[in-house]
């Protein structure tokens, strides 16, 4: 199983020293939700690396950034003048190459999050030259459909994948399983639902987990994002059952999540993927 925290820091230390000037500017903000953000970066006189959908790179912003006004304050102060990085996958198109794009969310008593949220357009920020992590659809054979299951900002490797992959024309099925707390939680919610009236074989199923809480009466799935599996709310749109056969599954966000599907998926015959052992559960860990 692969997890960013396993080789973040060693893509962290193979970069340039801390004292290499901030290299990008944030040149889109926007806030889906409090705590959610959407930020595109552009590099300031060097050209974006190449990268597969799916992939993760790095940010960084120096000790010396504000904090966002609803942050904890921290126990103890950051060095100002090092950089603070963290991996954050990459939720644009592997093909224009004009921007990357992220979808963060925001840890309170975190170290880098508050400070990105705190950052305007036009602000600069550190960002890798490179990009890294094996969670993309290269390991998926292409006569197999692929189920995307996510919670939170676990979405936006997917949003990747959908960018750079999905097509109007498309052969096999793809379908995304999103799950959060609220409705204004569900990030890229107005693209997929667009993507999925554009190709018909794109399913797209959102899910949320407190349904009392919604100002105006959800009317979609309830529940968790599991329940869209062992419901089988996939087999009407797909017109057929998805079996380690014909499908790749990719599990990524809240490690609770990812443990349940894991045991529900291997009471099913699906087996993990690794690279001495191919399966058809592709997982990606990073909390």
């Amino acid at each position: 199983m692969q997890t960013r925290s396993d080789v973040v820091d060693r893509v962290v230390k193979e970069e340039a020293p801390v004292s290499e000037k901030l290299n990008a500017v944030v040149t889109q903000k926007t806030e889906v939700s409090p705590g959610l953000l959407i930020m595109r970066v552009v590099p300031d006189g060097w050209d974006l690396p190449e990268f597969a959908a799916g992939q993760y790179t790095v940010l960084g912003l120096p000790g010396s950034a504000p904090r966002h006004v609803v942050s904890d304050e921290e126990d103890t102060p950051r060095d100002p003048a090092r950089l603070i990085k963290r991996a954050y996958s990459i939720a644009s198109s592997s093909l224009p190459k004009e921007f990357m794009e992220f979808y963060i969310s925001m840890l309170p008593s975190g170290a880098l999050s508050p400070r990105l949220f705190a950052v305007k357009q036009g602000d600069r920020v550190w960002l890798s030259r490179k990009a890294t992590g094996l969670f993309t659809l290269e390991q998926v054979p292409a006569e197999r459909n692929v189920v995307l299951i996510s919670t939170g900002t676990g979405l936006a490797p997917y949003m990747s994948m959908l960018r750079t992959r999905l097509t109007s024309e498309q052969m096999v099925h793809f379908a995304v399983l999103h799950g959060a707390r609220h409705s204004w939680d569900l990030g890229y919610r107005s693209e997929l639902m667009t993507l999925s009236r554009m190709s018909p074989k794109f399913t797209y199923l959102p899910s949320i987990s407190r349904p009392g809480e919604e100002t105006i009466a959800w009317g979609g799935e309830k529940g968790y994002v599991q329940d869209l599996w062992t419901d089988r709310r996939l087999t009407g749109p797909w017109g057929f059952e998805p079996t380690p056969d014909n499908t790749h599954i990719f599990l990524c966000g809240n490690p609770s999540m990812i443990e349940t599907m894991l045991q529900i998926l291997a009471d099913e015959g699906y087996e993990e993927h690794t690279r001495r052992t191919p399966g058809q559960i592709h997982v990606e860990k990073y909390w």
